[in-house]
C-alpha cells in the first residue's frame, strides 16, 4: 500500500475513533487520545472534522499542544479558532512559536484582541513580534526567523565549538552559521560539517564561503521559493538594503509557500480560494462561491447573446443546433491546456518580457496546427454522418478559427491579467471560457448564416 494511502487510512481510523468517543460522551478518553498524537495528526483531524465536532476537539486539546497545532493548520481554519481563544491563552500558546508564525497569527486578529495579546506577552516576545510585523505580508521579512547564530571571521574553530557547547542547542533546521562584521553585515557562511571536520586551530575566515547568497528583506515569498528550489537551499540569510543580517529563512517555511501557491493555483481554476475549508459553514461557503458564479453567469449570457443574434439561422437549419456545441468545447479544452502551461510558467518565473512574445507565437502556431488537424477530422466525420459537404466545411472552418484563437488567448490572457495585477489563476479560466465560447459560436453561426444566404 502506498504511504499516502496508509496515512489517509490511519487518519480516517483515528477520526472514526474520536467521533465514536465524542458521541458517547467519553471526553476524558478523547483528551487522552489527543495527548498521544503528533501536532500534525491533530491538525489533519481538525481539518477533517465538521464544525461542531471541531469545536469540541479544540476545547479538549492541552494548552502545551496548541502552539504546534496552530502552526500546522490551514489559514481558513486557523483564524476562527484563534478568534475563539482569550488573549491570555493566545499569548501562552504562541510563546514558543517561531517569529514568522507568531506574526502571521497576530495579523489575523482584530485590533482590540491583537493589542490585548501583545500586552499579555513578555517584553522579549513583544519586541520580536513587533519587529516581524513591521515587514509587509508575503515578503521575505514576513517569512524569516530571527533565531540566527553569528560568528566573527577572526576566531578559530575551537572557540566556536566551545561557544556552541555552552549554548547547548541550535535553532531548528540550522545547516550554516553566518559570519558577520562589527556592523552585522554578512561576510559569508560556515557549514556545520566544516566546523566538525576542520582542524580546531583553523580560523573561521579560512573556511567560510564568501559567496553565500543573501535574500533582500523586501523580496516576495514566491521569488524566495524559486531561489530555494533552484539552489537546493536548506536555509538562507535575510539582509536589509545595507547588507545587515536581519534573520534567516528555512526550508520548512518555503515548503509552506510552495504548497499554498499550488493550492491557490488549483482552486483558482475553479474560482475558489486556495484556503477553502472542506467542512466550512454552508452559508459562508455559499457566499464565497457565488461571486465567481455570478461573473460566470454574465459570461454565459454573453455567449448566449451571440446565439440569439443568429436565431433565424438556427431555426432554418436544425442540424446546426445539434453541432454548435462542438466548436466552443474543443476551443475551450485547447485553450485551457495553454492557459495551464502559461500560468505554471509565470508561477515558476520562466516567463518574462524577453520571452513572452515568442511563447505567444509558439502557442498560436500550436493552436493553428491542432485546429487544422481536428478540423479535417471533424470535416470527414460530419460529411460521412450528415452527407453534407457544405455543413462539414463550415464546422471544420469554425473549428480551425476557434482553436487558433484559443491558442492565442490561452497564452496572452494570463500575461495581460498579470500586467493588470489580476491573479491569472483566479480569473484566467473564466475569461478564456468566455472568449472561446463567443468566438466559437460566432464563427460557426456566422459561417452558417453565410451558407444559407448563398
Amino acid at each position: 500500500m502506498p504511504v499516502d494511502n496508509a496515512e489517509n487510512d490511519h487518519t480516517g481510523h483515528s477520526l472514526d475513533q474520536l467521533n465514536q468517543a465524542l458521541s458517547s460522551g467519553m471526553f476524558v478518553h478523547v483528551r487522552n487520545m489527543l495527548q498521544k498524537m503528533a501536532a500534525s495528526d491533530i491538525a489533519l483531524i481538525l481539518e477533517s472534522s465538521p464544525p461542531s465536532a471541531r469545536q469540541v476537539l479544540w476545547q479538549l486539546i492541552d494548552q502545551e499542544q496548541i502552539g504546534d497545532i496552530l502552526d500546522e493548520l490551514s489559514e481558513e481554519l486557523k483564524d476562527p479558532l484563534i478568534r475563539s481563544m482569550s488573549p491570555e491563552r493566545v499569548a501562552k500558546a504562541t510563546a514558543s512559536m517561531d517569529t514568522d508564525d507568531l506574526a502571521y497569527i497576530l495579523r489575523s486578529l482584530p485590533d482590540a484582541v491583537y493589542k490585548q495579546v501583545l500586552q499579555s506577552m513578555t517584553e522579549q516576545n513583544r519586541l520580536r513580534v513587533e519587529q516581524a510585523l513591521s515587514y509587509p505580508d508575503e515578503t521575505a521579512g514576513s517569512l524569516m526567523n530571527t533565531d540566527t547564530v553569528t560568528l566573527r571571521p577572526d576566531v578559530n574553530i575551537d572557540v566556536v565549538l566551545r561557544y556552541l557547547r555552552q549554548r547547548g542547542n541550535l535553532p531548528d533546521t540550522t545547516d550554516t552559521l553566518y559570519v558577520v562584521d562589527k556592523q552585522d553585515k554578512v561576510l559569508g557562511g560556515v557549514r556545520l560539517a566544516d566546523l566538525l571536520t576542520c582542524a580546531p586551530s583553523t580560523t573561521i575566515r579560512n573556511i567560510m564561503d564568501p559567496n553565500i547568497q543573501s535574500i533582500p528583506v523586501s523580496m516576495s515569498d514566491s521569488e524566495v521559493a524559486q531561489k530555494f528550489e533552484r539552489n537546493d537551499w536548506v536555509s538562507a540569510p535575510v539582509v536589509d538594503s545595507d547588507g545587515k543580517l536581519l534573520g534567516r529563512i528555512t526550508i520548512d517555511d518555503v515548503v509552506d509557500v510552495i504548497r499554498e501557491d499550488a493550492e491557490h493555483s488549483m482552486m483558482g481554476m475553479a474560482g475558489m480560494d486556495g484556503d477553502e475549508d472542506t467542512f466550512g459553514p454552508v452559508l459562508k461557503s455559499t457566499l464565497r462561491r457565488s461571486l465567481w458564479l455570478t461573473i460566470n453567469l454574465f459570461a454565459a449570457l454573453l455567449a448566449s447573446s451571440v446565439s440569439n443574434m443568429f436565431e433565424g439561422t438556427i431555426e432554418q437549419f436544425a442540424t446546426i443546433a445539434i453541432l454548435m456545441t462542438i466548436v466552443p468545447s474543443m476551443g475551450g479544452v485547447a485553450g485551457n491546456q495553454t492557459l495551464a502551461l502559461v500560468i505554471r510558467g509565470i508561477a515558476l518565473g520562466h516567463i518574462g518580457q524577453s520571452n513572452a512574445r515568442w511563447l505567444i507565437g509558439k502557442e498560436l502556431s500550436i493552436g493553428f496546427l491542432n485546429g487544422l488537424m481536428w478540423s479535417i477530422l471533424v470535416f470527414v466525420a460530419v460529411w460521412l454522418w450528415k452527407d453534407d459537404m457544405a455543413l462539414a466545411g463550415l464546422i471544420g472552418s469554425a473549428m480551425l478559427i476557434n482553436m487558433t484563437v484559443a491558442g492565442l488567448a490561452g497564452a496572452s490572457i494570463p500575461l495581460i491579467l498579470k500586467r493588470l495585477k489580476i491573479d491569472p489563476a483566479l480569473a484566467g479560466g473564466m475569461v478564456l471560457t468566455t472568449v472561446t465560447d463567443v468566438v466559437g459560436l460566432f464563427a460557426f453561426l456566422g459561417l452558417a448564416t453565410l451558407y444559407l444566404m448563398n
